[in-house]
């Protein structure tokens, strides 16, 4: 009779690890073999896992098992099973074996990125540096290697942002936005942006998370004077007004005007205080801190002058604080035709420093005009200077000449006058025949020989007979001498 005395044999004959964990419930993971060598009951076996896993174990024929997925598997739950095959024979006492199974769960991309916030909120100043930091997003992807890597980029416009360019960009890698320019908080209050994170599974999970940036005021502008209206030629920041006409019975409290300013700041930034500091009866007049209403703080008196000029300063309350000024003019007068008087001569003050400036104007033009013609003048003459005598007079010398002749008599005054004469002479003419034409050039003779010479005197027509000479021709060419001497009278 067989005893009970061997225990059931487990072999495994396929595993198949690591599993997709996508895999089908049902897929075959391990096959099995268990045999035990006894008899009758003593050599029947069951099977069963031990262990909290999605598996399951199926008999089939000649002693093989199966052990297959029971429930859909999840790599980021479990990454790895590990479950407990117990082989038992029927025998009395029983008897019983194990072995151990470990099962690997690979990953599948099935999961997309997730973003820790599903809506970010960001906070500015304006007047930021391009480039500064706004925020930084990031997204976890459950999944493994690849199909765990986040990239991020913009999704879509932005929305709310002046502008085509997004006014931020997103750095791949690490989640961070920075701005792309700086922001005008009286442009631009706020504006969202859609941030897309991705993985690198094939294909692509992603998700959409929403940043909206709140940009934060500054005090960067001044308040801006609306009543009075800023006269043409004032400064930027300042205001002018016409006059305004209060009656000389006015009492304390009387309404003269209202400043009116804004302030495109926000908040303290634009929160406005008046103060009037500078008046020609500093007692007369004051304004409201707030309302901007400019009042007679008493009674008027005939002592009063009839114009008042008053300035007033509008403080914002930023740090630091930044202002403008408003002028009003005031005359004070029962009606408006008794003020006509001092508003003509207003008008009449303004106009002058415009005709002043006009008659400076054409009095410079003047002068200009008057060295530019003075100074072309003095050109001609400097150039004329260095151009010397004429070339006719420069062959008789460099000194100056007269000629006096017959026909002009002199009339000398008493004492001795030097003067400069011309002497003339012929030169030797030849026998040219009639038809010789054009007539020899007259010889060119030197200074001593001109100064050598006889007196000038034009050989008459026998001369040339006296001396065996042919007559000179009247029409020769004279040769000229200049010779110098004092006549006394």
């Amino acid at each position: 009779m067989d005893e009970n005395d061997n225990a059931p044999e487990i072999t495994i004959l396929s595993l198949s690890s690591p599993v997709p964990e996508d895999a089908p419930v049902g897929t075959v993971v391990a096959v099995l073999n268990v045999k035990d060598p006894d008899s009758g009951e003593n050599g029947q076996v069951s099977c069963e896992l031990s262990g909290e896993a999605p598996l399951s174990i199926v008999a089939s024929a000649g002693g093989s098992y199966k052990v297959v997925t029971a429930s859909a598997l999840d790599r980021e739950q479990a990454a790895e099973h590990r479950v407990t095959v117990v082989a038992r024979d029927r025998g009395r006492p029983a008897l019983r074996s194990s072995a151990e199974l470990v099962l690997e769960v690979s990953d599948v991309n099935d999961n997309a990125p997730v973003f820790e916030e599903a809506a970010y909120s960001a906070y500015v100043a304006e007047n930021n540096a391009a480039g500064a930091l706004v925020l930084r997003v990031q997204a976890r992807d459950a999944d493994a290697g690849a199909n765990g890597r986040v990239s991020y980029w913009l999704a879509g416009g932005s929305a709310g942002a002046a502008g085509a360019a997004p006014p931020v960009s997103v750095e791949a890698r690490s989640g961070a936005l920075y701005a792309q320019r700086s922001f005008d908080y009286e442009r631009c209050r706020e504006f969202a942006v859609a941030v897309r994170a991705q993985d690198g599974g094939a294909p692509a999970r992603s998700s959409t998370a929403t940043v909206r940036v709140f940009v934060l005021d500054r005090n960067d502008n001044a308040p801006r004077v609306l009543w009075p209206a800023a006269a043409a030629g004032e400064a930027a920041g300042a205001a002018a007004s016409p006059f305004e006409v209060v009656p000389r019975s006015a009492e304390a409290g009387y309404l003269v005007a209202k400043v009116v300013a804004v302030d495109a700041d926000a908040g303290r930034n634009a929160w406005l205080s008046y103060e009037l500091v500078q008046a020609s009866e500093p007692a007369l007049f004051r304004v409201g801190l707030h309302s901007g209403e400019v009042r007679t703080a008493r009674a008027v008196s005939e002592r009063d002058a009839a114009k008042q000029r008053l300035v007033a300063v509008v403080k914002d309350h930023g740090q630091p604080a930044l202002s403008a000024t408003a002028t009003l003019h005031v005359v004070l007068a029962e009606s408006l035709q008794e003020a006509l008087p001092e508003l003509s001569e207003r008008a009449a003050g303004a106009e002058a420093p415009a005709a002043e400036l006009h008659f400076y104007l054409v009095l410079a033009l003047a002068l200009l005009s008057a060295l530019f013609l003075l100074s072309v003048a003095l050109a001609v003459l400097a150039r004329l200077r260095r151009a010397g005598p004429p070339a006719v007079l420069r062959c008789l010398g460099a000194q100056r000449f007269s000629v006096a002749g017959a026909a002009f008599p002199a009339d000398f005054c008493e004492g001795t006058l030097p003067y400069s004469y011309n002497l003339c002479v012929a030169a030797p003419a030849r026998a040219l025949p009639e038809a010789a034409w054009p007539p020899p050039p007259v010889p060119v003779l030197s200074a001593e020989e001109l100064l050598s010479g006889d007196s000038c005197q034009k050989p008459s027509p026998n001369s040339g007979a006296e001396t065996g000479e042919p007559p000179a021709d009247p029409d020769a060419p004279q040769v000229c001498k200049a010779s110098r001497s004092r006549y006394s009278h």
